[in-house]
């Protein structure tokens, strides 16, 4: 068996986790993953550790679905135990950061009156001593700015809390990922290894490269009999490569769910905010065997769990050329940097801001604003982005909204009209505590967070970015409905729900006016 070549099967699946939860954004950045420790992830534990049968009921309620409970068989409770014991006993500093950042800012909400601020870094905490500045904007107001590379470079950034975790996609949802940590369980191999790991590249380039056993137990660092016989289940001696991966000439855009779309010409490929299936034998999805050999580009429009979603980057990662992420605005705990944590696992990341270009063989990547849907903090790492491709102009919107319809004109000025729109219309969105309250240290008041949601366009501001834009055709996607990604977005529509209403209306004056138009869903494929 050493000397036979294998590839891995096209339905394996890897989630990366930190902390035995899954790795994203607020897990992996110093400050918000603190914060998403100390006041999301072990109250939670706490709570499901006292009332398990409480948790097993939400989980079962598709009412609840979505919410913060811990979906683990309570026979299996004092393992949850030893978990949330582990972590307290192990990452006391990340627990330590978290306490100062309250703490630094009562001080300020205390002695920050819009006079000098250099007597207070005395009576800083000594946990955020070398790693802040105290700030006041033009209004007066103080703040904490987090010195965020320098503390990628300090002990709050602690790799040895990250493993990954192989499993075989057949089709069957996993828990939900923003509250319940990953067990070991059969059929899944956890490693203990960082996500910057070369070993993960080399695994995933399996499906176009085979090696040897020995060489692929030999890169994940793999050295005992259990572990090896779990990565055996994961590979094949049968490679997987369906036809038509490639563009011979003209443009393809394909829709692989949610708000992934693979955009290609004769020498250039470029994904955009990739969240992929792996369940091949469905047969109504494109899948990462339909991914082109190598990409280019793979843009982010934002740092939201199903937009820089880890368990299809790190499938990529080994052909991916370079990652390209929205600049954010330096040092808010709510606005963490998409380009250091992406680069902290292991990618090369280069960040734009609006109106940068990135030129490439037959087209162009301009990077444009993103307007709303981030509960109206202050978070500038996001991005739209128009892209010419083929002698066609595309608009890439994500959840972006159409607050302000004269934005989309000035932008139609600047680089002209657009063929092809993608826009998305999750127009009544969670409020701001569902995935932020973590990073709150005041509570938040519920008539407050409610007006305040993650939502994108309604029918009204969708049809005026079309408008605007000119947009001869145009796509309603990132909605959330795919039934292979309900672990990452747990959306629940019915055909009374809002947000499809407001499809409707959208696709009804996209007609009156002449332009062409659908609602995405699964998989398309444009070709010009």
């Amino acid at each position: 068996m050493s000397n036979e070549l294998l590839h891995l099967k096209p339905n394996v699946r890897i989630q990366g986790l930190v902390s035995q939860f899954t790795a994203w954004l607020h897990t992996l950045s110093p400050v918000a993953g603190a914060m998403n420790l100390a006041n999301l992830q072990i109250p939670m534990l706490d709570s499901y550790l006292q009332q398990p049968d409480v948790h097993v009921a939400a989980v079962a309620n598709p009412r609840m679905k979505g919410g913060f409970f811990v979906n683990v068989d309570p026979s299996r409770l004092e393992e949850v135990r030893d978990l949330r014991d582990r972590i307290l006993r192990e990452e006391r500093p990340l627990i330590e950061l978290a306490e100062a950042t309250k703490q630094a800012e009562n001080l300020l909400r205390a002695q920050a009156t819009g006079y000098d601020l250099t007597p207070l870094y005395d009576q800083l905490p000594r946990a955020l001593r070398g790693y802040v500045e105290l700030v006041y904007d033009v209004n007066n107001s103080p703040g904490l700015r987090f010195l965020e590379p320098v503390l990628y470079r300090s002990g709050y950034h602690r790799e040895h809390r990250q493993s990954i975790d192989l499993s075989l996609d057949d089709g069957s949802e996993p828990p939900f990922i923003l509250s319940t940590p990953r067990l070991p369980a059969s059929g899944h191999l956890q490693l203990p290894l960082p996500l910057s790991h070369r070993g993960i590249d080399e695994l995933f380039a399996l499906r176009d490269k085979p090696r040897t056993f020995d060489e692929i137990r030999e890169a994940l660092e793999i050295d005992d009999e259990a572990s090896a016989r779990e990565l055996r289940t994961l590979l094949t001696d049968e490679p997987y490569t369906p036809a038509d991966r490639d563009v011979a000439g003209g443009g393809r855009v394909r829709y692989f769910g949610h708000a992934c779309l693979v955009l290609q010409n004769a020498t250039t490929s470029i994904v955009v905010d990739p969240l992929i299936s792996s369940h091949h034998t469905a047969g109504d999805r494109f899948t990462y065997a339909d991914l082109p050999e190598h990409l280019d580009y793979c843009l982010i429009t934002h740092g939201h769990q199903d937009h820089v979603v880890l368990e299809s980057l790190l499938q990529m990662r080994s052909r991916i050329g370079v990652v390209i992420v929205p600049r954010n605005g330096s040092g808010h705990r709510q606005d963490p940097s998409l380009r250091l944590c992406l680069e902290s696992a292991g990618f090369t990341v280069k960040e734009v801001d609006d109106y940068d270009e990135i030129p490439f063989d037959g087209g162009t990547i301009v990077a444009t604003p993103f307007l709303g849907e981030h509960c109206d903090l202050d978070i500038r790492g996001k991005s739209t982005y128009w892209i010419r491709l083929a002698g066609k102009t595309l608009f890439i919107g994500a959840d972006s909204s159409g607050l302000d319809s004269s934005y989309y004109a000035g932008v139609r000025e600047h680089i002209g009209p657009v063929d092809i729109a993608f826009i998305g219309m999750e127009c009544d969105g969670a409020p701001l505590t569902w995935l932020y309250s973590h990073l709150f240290t005041q509570p938040v008041p519920r008539k407050m967070a409610i007006t305040r949601k993650l939502s994108g366009s309604d029918a009204a501001q969708a049809l005026g970015i079309v408008r605007e834009l000119g947009a001869s055709e145009a796509y309603v996607y990132a909605m959330g409905q795919e039934e292979w990604l309900q672990h990452i977005m747990a959306t629940s529509y019915t055909p009374e729900s809002y947000q499809l209403k407001q499809v409707a209306e959208f696709l009804d004056g996209c007609r009156a006016r002449g332009t062409t138009a659908e609602h995405l869903l699964r998989r398309k494929e444009l070709r010009w």
